[in-house]
């Protein structure tokens, strides 16, 4: 993901302090990570229904929007936060960033994805599978076949094919070490990490460069000239290969390594601090509609959370979620994440 700072407004509301002020109650301010998007008719249906007006601050990388929020929690940038997922999701509670809110259709939730049930301060809004994705031609050409497991990638035949990105600065990044926390346990991870550092694996600092710069795989890869045919991303990125592409092919050009991949879940919730909470509160409704739901697959390429939310032919055909996914309880997230990024970044980093 990329990192920056970039702010939507989606009405002539103003985009300066004065200009927020002016607004006031009728403007509220949704903050999250870089890989927000939305189709802008469905959110002027929002804003019409509801009379908000809707302001989106990207913030960076998941990682580093939750923690400038966290920073800024006792003088927020806004009034709800997307895109705390379950790598970080203590660490924003531990930290009060969010007030209780149980929004509407909260019931409609797939229980596999409800959390916090007791005090409601987040909302699961999608979900998707953190994997290695593989370049197809290149492992055609080759005469390979593609990893499949965790143990696969640290074998001979996929020595300095891979890219990764630093689980201490991405989503990703971490998600894909939990994953091989999950698989080997507390103490086998650092035995695969060191085994991968000797297979050649290398670390950029977030998705944006790996996929985008780096994967052989990928459109801008290609133009590149990438050289790496293995990068850790999404089970969803395969299908939006096809989406973008023009002309549009009748298969994707990569592939996942189903038995790489770990469940990440995005929540949203109301800021601890929020100036208009009312307003808050209705953007959390809508995040769970059924509108939003159905329209969120194609806009960032994840799962909806909400059941019978519509989910696009392309996904089921060249996404699927994956079938048995590496995942954490959140709770073990909380007790040993950072302890593990320490050592994960003093293993591999040094």
């Amino acid at each position: 993901m990329a990192v920056g700072l970039g702010l939507v407004t989606l009405s002539a509301c103003g985009t300066s302090d004065s200009g927020d002020k002016a607004a006031g109650s009728k403007t509220v301010t949704l903050v999250s990570h870089d890989s927000f998007a939305y189709s802008k008719s469905v959110l002027k249906a929002f804003e019409k229904e509801s009379g908000y007006k809707v302001r989106v601050l990207k913030d960076g990388d998941a990682g580093q929007a939750v923690n400038k929020a966290i920073l800024t929690k006792d003088n927020p940038q806004g009034d709800v936060f997307f895109g705390v997922d379950n790598t970080l999701l203590s660490r924003a509670l531990d930290n009060g960033l969010f007030q209780p809110y149980e929004p509407k259709g909260s019931d409609l939730v797939l229980p596999e994805y409800r959390v916090d049930r007791a005090k409601h301060r987040v909302t699961p809004i999608d979900s998707g599978d953190i994997c290695v994705n593989y370049d197809k031609k290149y492992f055609a050409d080759h005469k390979l076949d593609p990893p499949s497991t965790f143990d696969d990638l640290a074998k001979p035949a996929y020595k300095n094919l891979l890219v990764t990105e630093n689980a201490s600065t991405s989503s990703p990044g971490l998600g894909f070490l939990l994953g091989s926390a999950a698989k080997y346990g507390d103490k086998g991870w650092q035995d695969y990490w060191k085994k991968l550092k000797a297979n050649g694996v290398k670390v950029v600092d977030g998705w944006e460069q790996a996929y985008n710069e780096e994967f052989s795989g990928s459109a801008g890869g290609r133009k590149a000239k990438a050289d790496r045919p293995l990068v850790v991303s999404y089970a969803s990125s395969p299908p939006a290969e096809i989406i973008y592409a023009d002309p549009k092919p009748k298969t994707a050009p990569t592939g996942v390594a189903t038995g790489t991949c770990f469940r990440q879940v995005e929540y949203a919730g109301l800021l601890s601090n929020a100036g208009n909470t009312k307003g808050g509160k209705a953007l959390l409704d809508f995040l769970l509609s059924k509108e939003f739901q159905d329209d969120m697959p194609l806009n960032m390429f994840v799962y909806p959370v909400r059941e019978a939310a519509q989910v696009p032919p392309e996904f089921t055909k060249f996404g699927p979620q994956a079938e048995n996914p590496e995942t954490m309880d959140p709770a073990d997230i909380a007790d040993h994440r950072d302890q593990w990024v320490k050592s994960w970044t003093s293993l591999v980093l040094k």
